[in-house]
């Protein structure tokens, strides 16, 4: 009978689907393979990671020059807070005294019975001593009055310093979370130079100028050109021949980010630590360097001169003369000495 009858099978159905599906599949991919369309992307050349390189060197120190900022912003935060701290505790201390004498005021009215004065002369034997005592009593009451008012005042003024300190404290933590963001940025695009460079060999690394001496200068050679050359323009001051010497003296260290010596610097961490021992108080970052002094025109270049790059002004150098700076370029090269067309020049400005 009919419902006895096996049902047929389909040509495609079950498990011989499924091989057809995976052989089409195989094919498919084969076909890719052959056809090219799946061979892994071909190694970028020296020049192009060169290239990429140094993107990701000037977008890692602009956001080291935005993490200084934050980094004084939050240490500038920090010490407001501890003065805070310290007046408030100063505050709570003058007010336990002043309401320990209150304490003490209130004790001695409690001693005395706290009887409404007309019964107190009632009950005196001696009415004129009484008198006096009110009187006396009378003043001492005024300066009760006045050290309550004293308290009140002392409790507003601690209110206020604590109410300052949580807002201080809340910009603090703002400020951190930025120092965590501008570090992980910093530290990815340093990571991901490291990451290009090393799929280049020893060879083509030195032939695009990492890790090789291209452009450094040794101390000998720079006190020759610090005691000046034919030609060479000499530093309008003082101070801006010691700034240039201490940079001299400083070749070779290490570009660190956020490092403002005595052994390692960041770029705008070279030219503050140089001014500083020349007697100059300079700010932390290139943006705010630039404005620190008096603008001069690339013609007018002299030695000791700020001298600044890209558009967003993140990159700065010490000018030595002769179409040269010394400055800590990147973390693939210590400080040293390099010519100021090497980047887009973006203004200068003399401090000294």
């Amino acid at each position: 009978m009919a419902a006895h009858r096996k049902p047929r099978r389909h040509p495609l159905g079950g498990g011989t689907a499924r091989t057809a599906v995976t052989i089409a599949l195989a094919g498919a991919a084969t076909a890719a393979v052959f056809d090219g369309t799946g061979q892994a992307a071909p190694r970028p050349t020296p020049a192009q990671v060169r290239a990429k390189v140094d993107k990701l060197y000037q977008e890692a120190e602009a956001a080291t020059e935005k993490y200084n900022g934050a980094k004084e912003k939050a240490d500038a935060a920090e010490r407001r807070l501890r003065t805070l701290a310290d007046e408030a505790a100063r505050g709570q201390e003058r007010l336990n005294s002043a309401r320990d004498a209150l304490g003490s005021i209130a004790a001695a009215q409690y001693r005395a019975g706290g009887l409404d004065p007309t019964v107190r002369l009632m009950l005196s034997d001696d009415p004129r001593h009484y008198l006096e005592g009110a009187e006396l009593a009378e003043r001492a009451g005024s300066r009760q009055s006045a050290a309550v008012a004293g308290v009140r005042r002392q409790v507003r003024e601690i209110e206020q310093l604590r109410g300052d300190a949580r807002v201080e404290l809340a910009s603090l933590k703002d400020r951190q979370a930025e120092l965590r963001l501008r570090k992980r940025t910093i530290t990815g695009k340093l990571d991901e130079a490291r990451r290009l460079l090393s799929q280049l060999s020893p060879g083509e690394r030195a032939a695009i100028g990492e890790g090789g001496d291209a452009g450094h200068a040794s101390r000998s050679d720079g006190a020759r050109d610090l005691l000046g050359m034919p030609g060479q323009a000499e530093a309008p001051n003082s101070r801006a021949a010691a700034a240039v010497s201490y940079a001299y003296a400083k070749l070779g260290s290490p570009y660190v980010w956020g490092a403002t010596g005595p052994d390692a610097f960041d770029c705008s961490g070279l030219v503050q630590a140089a001014y500083r021992s020349a007697g100059v108080s300079l700010p932390r970052t290139t943006y705010a360097q630039i404005g620190a002094g008096r603008r001069v025109a690339r013609s007018e270049l002299l030695p000791g001169d700020l001298v600044f790059f890209y558009s967003g002004v993140s990159h700065v150098g010490i000018y030595i003369g002769g179409g040269r700076m010394i400055h800590a370029p990147n973390p693939s090269a210590p400080v040293r000495v390099a010519p100021i067309d090497q980047m887009p020049f973006a203004g200068a400005t003399r401090v000294a």
